[in-house]
Parts: structure tokens; C-alpha cells; sequence
């Protein structure tokens, strides 16, 4: 039995522990302090870095230079959260979940002190951990991965040591392109290694070629088709190159981009449930499945693709806060739920600009859907006006029924943030033919009058009605 929870006992305020002081766990403690004060409930955060409340997807803008300050990237510190009368713990790790026992076992990072704390209500925020192959090489000096500020701060102080000027990146999703843009920015000599045949996985591949093309042209060796098989280190232990099984390709500094995983040792110990992408599942209140007091947010969780209808896992700050605030909601007593999301993203590397939702082809395959595609070219003005840029649109529509199912978009400025208007489409569940009659504002310095992708709308439109 567990003598130091507070369980139904007359006068004892309840005990919320957090495991993970980033952008859902902290959200989901503000957001409970917000609804509860500190008299109702007792909050404790476990925080295992040196920095809480953090933009993580700032991380390749700071380092490239566009952010100047790391402090900036830092929404609320520990001592902020401490003021709300959050007992947030910096430096500690919990390294057990004794769900029977009710209660978590912690270390202190430094001194290697271990304790337990009890709880009566829980919440998982652990986030993702970056993938590191295992081969040869990978710990050495000069080689890193970036998830943190504290990874930040460490690749940028090797930026700053280092003498040469030739980088590799490895990996060509979101946080390999970010990279190799913050590379540039420093004036590197940047090599993308990749083991897919084009950039971008969460785009199909001929929308990857675009981003593939304008890469190159803005100086940026791109290596395709291409397995990393040991990183190489000089005489002194640095890192000197990468190699794959065909060729070296000589460098300074190594990044690793190749994704992250959710972070869910402790909730497989615990025996907690795990989706098929490792990812901890839970109800539309964010409650981990089968575990009435427990819940889980952020990273290191799988969500509900709604246009699909299958489990995914999706790690964006974007709802990682807003499953923080449904968790806080729910664990103060109030009701709020996460219904699930499309699979937007977007992001850039120098002045191109990338965005995906909903499903790619392969997506749709795999959800057993049969669809259509229509690419079309457009720009992001009318061609009249000044500095009108190019931009491609591909969206991808249900046969028979029109329903839209995905849309990605490659292009110069005012082409990104369009992935909006199919996102809101995606969500309402709208067929591409409800689309072409969207009242979108209209300018030429904003927009042709056909903005583009309603035109891909009405491509789609002809699609859906040719015969199979």
C-alpha cells in the first residue's frame, strides 16, 4: 500500500507529478496550476536538462545565426514556472514508474541521489530521442545529434573550435534540411547524405526532386540512395569523414538528421501501452489507455490521423502544447479532449519553402484508398506583378467520392503557409470540388485570382471523374 499518497484522505492536497519539463509537460502543469491553485493541488516536475519550456524547432534558426540569443528560444524558465507554485526539480531524471505503488523514482543528474515521490495523478511527457545509428564512429568528437539546447549549444561551440569548413549532414527529413540551411548560413561547405533516393520522406518523390533540385542549386551536395556505413576519425580521435559503401566524403563536422523515435523506456517498463511506432496510447483525453490516473502528451505519443483513420506518431511542438492543455484540463477536473490531426507540416532551407498534410500516396496505399493526383505549377502573385514566385501544388483526392486527402507544396515566398487552407479542408472532411468555391482573399500582390491551390482543386475535380 502506498503510505505517502494522498488518495481520498480528508485535508491532503492531491499530488500531480510530471515527468518531462518541456512543452507538454509544462503546458499540462500551468494549465492544471491555472485551473487549481496550490492549496487543491501539489505540483512536481521532474526536468532531466538544464532547460525547461523550449522551442526545440528553433534549434537549426539559433544555430544558423537567424536567432542571435538562446535564451530566446526559452518560453518560461524554471524559475518562472517555481513562481506559480510549480515544484519543478531541474537535473533530475526519473528513471521508474511504479504504477501499483503510485509513485516515481528520480535521480539527481548530478550528485546520483535517488528518491521516490508519490503521486495520485501522473503525466508522461518524455518526449523523442533522436535516432543514432550504430555504427562505427558515431560518438566521435565532431559528430551531433540536435534535439536539445543543450546539442545546440555543444555544435555550435564545435562550429566555433573547428578550423575546416566542411559539414555532412545525415539524413534528409525536416531537421536534416533545417540543418544543412544553418550550415550554409555559416558558410560551410555542406554534403546532405541520405539513404532515400530524394529528400523529404513526408513528401512523395517527385515533389522530394523539386526540394532536390533547388538544394543543389543554392550549393548543396546531395547524396541520395545512400546507406552511412562508419563515420572515420583522424589521428587525434575527430572526425575526418563519412563513409557509405560506395564512397568518403571528407568532413569537419557531422550532423545527424535522420529523425527521432518516442521516448518510452520508462512507460515500457512500467508496462504501459505502446502503439506499433513505440509510442504511448491514449484515449481523445490524452488518459494512457486502461490507466485511469495516468497520461501522456507530446512526443512520445501516437495520435489519431484523421483523414486515415490509423495511429501515428507525429512529433511537433505544435501538439505537444495543445495535448499539454487538454491534460491540464482533465487532470484539474475540467473536460477538454484531442480529437487527432491531418499531418501538417512545413519548413524551409534558405528560400524555399516545404508543406505537407494529410496522406502522401504511399500513405493512401497503405490505408487501402484509392485516389487520384493533380500537379499543377502556378505562383505565389499575379503574373503581373512584382516579384511573383514560382510555386508546384500536388494534391491527392479519393476516387469516386472527391474527398481530399493530401496536398504538399514546393515554392518561393507566400507558398508554404498555404498548406492552411488544405489543412482546414482535410479536417472539415471537404471533397476537392467543395474547395474550388473557398471565398479566399484576393490581391495580386497576395495571390492570381485563381490562387493555387484551388487550382489544383479543379485538376483534381477532372481526376475524380475519369474512369479508373
Amino acid at each position: 500500500m502506498n503510505m505517502n499518497a494522498a488518495r481520498g484522505v480528508p485535508g491532503k492536497r492531491e499530488r500531480l507529478v510530471v515527468i518531462g519539463g518541456d512543452a507538454a509537460g509544462m503546458s499540462a502543469a500551468s494549465q492544471a496550476r491555472r485551473l487549481r491553485g496550490a492549496g487543491e493541488l501539489e505540483i512536481v516536475a521532474f526536468e532531466r536538462g538544464h532547460f525547461t519550456s523550449f522551442s526545440a524547432c528553433g534549434i537549426p534558426y539559433w544555430v544558423g545565426g537567424d536567432v542571435a540569443d538562446r535564451d530566446r528560444l526559452i518560453a518560461r524558465s524554471a524559475e518562472e514556472h517555481r513562481a506559480r507554485d510549480i515544484d519543478l526539480r531541474m537535473r533530475t531524471e526519473v528513471t521508474e514508474i511504479d504504477v501499483a505503488g503510485g509513485r516515481v523514482r528520480a535521480r539527481d543528474v548530478d550528485s546520483g541521489a535517488e528518491s521516490w515521490t508519490s503521486y495520485d495523478k501522473l503525466v508522461i511527457a518524455t518526449g523523442a530521442r533522436p535516432i543514432r545509428p550504430g555504427i562505427p564512429g558515431v560518438d566521435a568528437p565532431g559528430v551531433h545529434g540536435v534535439q536539445t539546447l543543450d546539442d545546440g549549444q555543444a555544435l555550435i561551440d564545435t562550429l566555433a573550435r573547428t578550423r575546416g569548413r566542411r559539414a555532412v549532414v545525415v539524413g534528409a527529413g525536416y531537421i536534416g534540411v533545417e540543418m544543412a540551411e544553418a550550415l550554409i548560413n555559416r558558410g560551410y561547405e555542406v554534403t546532405v547524405v541520405n539513404r532515400g533516393s530524394e529528400p523529404m520522406s513526408t513528401l512523395d518523390p517527385d515533389m522530394g526532386r523539386l526540394v532536390h533540385r533547388a538544394m543543389e542549386g543554392l550549393g548543396i551536395t546531395m547524396v541520395g540512395d545512400a546507406e552511412v556505413t562508419k563515420i572515420l576519425t583522424g589521428e587525434d580521435g575527430r572526425v575526418r569523414a563519412v563513409a557509405t559503401e560506395d564512397a568518403e566524403y571528407p568532413a569537419d563536422v557531422v550532423v545527424l538528421g535522420i529523425g527521432v523515435r518516442p521516448e518510452t523506456a520508462l512507460a515500457r517498463a512500467a508496462g504501459l501501452p505502446l502503439g506499433s511506432h513505440d509510442g504511448l496510447l491514449t484515449d481523445l483525453a490524452m488518459r494512457v489507455r486502461g490507466h485511469e490516473n495516468i497520461w501522456a502528451g507530446g512526443d512520445c505519443v501516437e495520435v489519431l490521423d484523421l483523414v486515415s483513420g490509423q495511429e501515428r506518431h507525429i512529433a511537433l511542438g505544435t501538439h505537444a502544447n495543445k495535448h499539454g492543455q487538454v491534460i491540464g484540463t482533465n487532470v484539474a477536473g475540467g473536460y477538454a479532449t484531442f480529437p487527432g490531426v491531418v499531418g501538417t507540416a512545413v519548413s524551409k532551407v534558405c528560400d524555399l519553402e516545404i508543406a505537407r498534410t494529410g496522406l502522401r500516396e504511399k500513405d493512401a496505399r497503405r490505408a487501402g484508398l484509392q485516389y487520384v493526383t493533380a500537379t499543377i505549377e502556378s505562383t505565389s502573385r499575379a503574373g503581373y506583378y512584382p516579384n511573383a514566385s514560382p510555386m508546384t501544388v500536388k494534391m491527392l483526392a479519393e476516387r469516386r467520392t472527391g474527398r481530399l486527402l493530401g496536398v504538399q507544396i514546393v515554392g518561393r515566398e507566400g507558398a508554404g503557409k498555404r498548406v492552411d487552407i488544405a489543412a482546414v479542408a482535410l479536417t472539415a472532411g471537404m471533397t476537392v470540388e467543395q474547395m474550388t468555391s473557398l471565398d479566399l482573399g484576393y490581391a495580386p500582390p497576395f495571390s492570381p485570382v485563381w490562387d493555387p491551390v484551388l487550382v489544383a482543386a479543379r485538376k483534381a475535380v477532372k481526376a475524380v471523374g475519369q474512369p479508373a
